[in-house]
């Protein structure tokens, strides 16, 4: 049987038909590769900067400096407020906020303040519950230290400060952790660092803590008997994820990068958006070399 035979000007026409397609998909390739990937909505950071007490003259700047790398990073947008109402679960008037609006809460405080059962409660559930996150900044162990719970979820509290300001020679325990490696494994911060009670290394992780060889142990307000000074840790609350570091006491370290990304990445962390071990362990390592 004789085959038959497609005209030539048939086979021209096939040819451009396909070479139309090849083009036409080409192009579309083109354009689905150039379009913006669709951005990843933005995270809600509620910061509290409230006082009941000794006042830091560091909150405002810290809090101007958090709501600015908001904005830098483009990760999260900032209500500051000095207020604690917004800390509730209930609908508020008009077009008020409350903690159903937020992925993570911020306290850069002093303290007891003003917060009733509902409240109260509402806080604890925000974070062991949701699974939102808790970051505590410097006072935020001295705020509500007749709250046992608050001090169970941040992880302890204020058990004064034995050195005042000084020259802080901190190490750094989890180098893994994120905003630890900008940091040197052994440096010197003139800051004013907490010695924290009702502490234990069994429920939390901590990422820095104080050179206890370099401190001057027989300091009459040194009450700790274990030379075991923590300066940041990390930890989980139920399902949600709480941060403390006593640094931020000194105004101009808010200008210092290294701080600033310690506490974005705090916050991210806080938020879900980085993950991190933070497996209690016990102390590792006894001392470093300052740099």
């Amino acid at each position: 049987m004789k085959l038959a035979t497609v005209p030539g000007h048939t086979r021209g026409r096939i040819s451009l038909v396909r070479g139309f397609r090849g083009l036409l998909a080409a192009v579309l390739l083109l354009i689905f590769e150039s379009m913006p990937v669709a951005a990843q909505p933005k995270k809600h950071l509620l910061v509290l900067a409230e006082e009941k007490g000794y006042r830091h003259e560091a909150v405002s700047h810290a809090i101007a400096t958090i709501e600015h790398l908001g904005r830098e990073t483009g990760l999260w947008t900032t209500t500051i407020r000095t207020d604690t109402e917004v800390l509730t679960k209930k609908k508020l008037e008009y077009n008020a906020k409350n903690l159903n609006d937020f992925d993570a809460v911020l306290f850069y405080t002093g303290g007891e303040l003003e917060m009733n059962a509902e409240q109260k409660a509402a806080l604890l559930a925000f974070v062991r519950d949701d699974g939102k996150g808790f970051v505590g900044v410097h006072s935020a162990t001295i705020t509500f230290t007749d709250w046992p719970e608050y001090g169970e979820m941040i992880g302890g509290y204020f058990d004064e400060h034995p050195w005042g300001t000084f020259d802080a020679p901190i190490l750094v325990e989890d180098p893994a952790f994120p905003g630890m490696q900008q940091w040197p494994k052994s440096f010197v911060l003139n800051d004013e660092i907490y010695q924290i009670k009702d502490f234990s290394r069994d429920k939390v992780r901590v990422l820095m803590r104080l050179d206890a060889t370099k401190l001057d142990l027989n300091n009459p307000r040194v009450h700790r008997k274990d030379s075991d000074f923590a300066v940041s840790w990390a930890k989980m609350y139920g399902k949600g994820r709480v941060y403390y570091s006593t640094l931020g006491h000194v105004e101009e370290h808010w200008d210092d990068p290294r701080l600033q990304k310690m506490y974005v990445e705090a916050i991210k962390w806080a938020m879900g958006l980085v993950e991190a071990d933070v497996t209690p362990r016990p102390v590792t390592g006894q001392s470093g070399n300052t740099h």
